[in-house]
């Protein structure tokens, strides 16, 4: 089997908006956490969120204008991958049709005050009127941001960017879709598909649509008086996640390629797991089923045994069933080791970048794996007896890692393991 490694990092986030920032952001424990301003959130049971403030796709040397009628969500994406691919120094290194794009990216951002428009005047006597509603989309609704909310867009524009002209794809499984694109892309180059793949996510649901949709799951916190500690993975007190937005990017390319061009080398991805619950839409299985065969394909497909995993970062959202499932699995799938591993949620400063999320947490893993020091888990407080694992609380740890994890898991019942080492 070839094996994968991971030349380039870059991402724009609620934290930072480069992965050096990002780093040093979650080691002082700040929280990017505010009341909302992307819209007016005053009439919402949540009113705050982790928005990408001041920041613009100008800073990565692309000219905004070009930029500025592409979703928000692509935007942050050519902005993580313009500083991942100069990182790697990968462009122009390998034929146009061995290098690819495999993404998960979420939908685009809907053009709501159009919407808003077409129903209020398609509204008679408190009935829609379907012929008047489509009249009025002909007249309100713009083709092109139409065009934009589809989830292929964003690898669309970034294998133009890069001249990619082999394997492009999208996978939209919710809150673990990045994890499951670069656990893909891993496979395509692993197979002989590909010598690079540019791999990540990006997302951004701080919009009406998307936090009505939260509200309605009572997914949400409401802990809108203390946002920067309304995030609370594993603290008895949680109440729900933090909506954010961003992008992250890897560069994957076969090890000895990217060997023979001495290229920088981050990590090895070494281990890929994915499943299904088979269960509820929008409950985790109540005996992790999912997430512990997740976590033990991964190890298996890494060849490592459970206690020589140094480090998890949890998906840890904060939510009550969450947080105490994935404990549960993390306990199932490494039975003894797992009271020996530090575990943490960097969710807890950030929020919940939904679709970007893995990604964004894989380089955080990469950064532990360099630097030696594990990222906490701020706001925990008060333990649950149902979550009983060593969560890295409130402060930094020094720890020397060579072999470290990742967890996704969305909405659908899908869970994804990532497991990276140092080369």
């Amino acid at each position: 089997m070839r094996r994968v490694v991971i030349t380039g990092m870059g991402c724009v986030t609620p934290l930072g908006h480069t992965v050096d920032e990002l780093w040093a952001n979650l080691l002082a424990c700040k929280s990017a956490v505010r009341p909302t301003t992307l819209f007016d959130a005053s009439s919402f049971p949540t009113k705050i969120s982790a928005e990408v403030r001041d920041w613009s796709i100008a800073q990565v040397g692309e000219d905004p204008t070009e930029w500025e009628r592409r979703g928000r969500h692509t935007r942050f994406a050519a902005g993580a991958a313009r500083q991942a691919l100069g990182q790697s120094g990968v462009m122009g290194a390998a034929p146009a049709e061995r290098m690819g794009v495999y993404l998960g990216a979420g939908e685009g951002q809907q053009d709501f005050d159009s919407f808003a428009r077409m129903m209020t005047l398609a509204m008679e006597n408190g009935e829609l009127d379907v012929k008047r509603f489509v009249e009025e989309g002909v007249k309100q609704l713009d083709p092109q941001l139409e065009l934009e909310q589809e989830p292929n867009m964003p690898s669309a524009y970034l294998a133009a960017m890069m001249g990619a002209e082999g394997p492009n794809s999208n996978c939209l499984t919710a809150c673990a879709a990045s994890s499951q694109a670069i656990g893909e892309a891993t496979e395509i180059i692993r197979r002989g598909d590909a010598d690079v793949m540019l791999s990540g996510g990006c997302h951004s649901m701080i919009h009406p649509f998307g936090v009505t949709g939260f509200n309605l799951l009572t997914a949400l916190s409401e802990r809108n008086d203390e946002p920067e500690r309304a995030s609370r993975p594993f603290d008895k007190g949680r109440d729900g996640f933090v909506l954010g937005e961003g992008a992250a990017m890897v560069v994957l390319e076969e090890y000895e390629h990217a060997k023979k061009r001495g290229a920088p080398i981050f990590g090895e991805l070494l281990g890929y797991g994915a499943t299904a619950d088979a269960f509820r839409i929008t409950d985790t299985h109540p005996e992790g089923r999912g997430a512990t065969a997740c976590l033990k394909l991964a190890l298996a497909d890494a060849g490592k045994n459970p206690d020589e995993i140094d480090y998890i970062n949890a998906h840890g959202t904060s939510t009550s069933v969450n947080d105490r499932v994935e404990s549960l699995a993390i306990k199932q799938a490494l039975g003894d080791a797992a009271y020996k591993t530090p575990v943490s949620s960097t969710k807890s400063m950030m929020g919940h970048l939904i679709a970007a999320a893995g990604a964004t947490e894989l380089i955080i893993c990469l950064k532990v794996l360099a630097e030696g020091v594990l990222p906490p888990t701020i706001n925990y407080e008060t333990p649950d007896p149902d979550c009983d694992l060593d969560y890295i609380p409130n402060e930094p740890r020094e720890k020397a890692c060579t072999t470290v994890a990742s967890n996704s898991f969305g909405f659908g019942g899908q869970n994804v393991t990532l497991v990276a080492g140092r080369l």
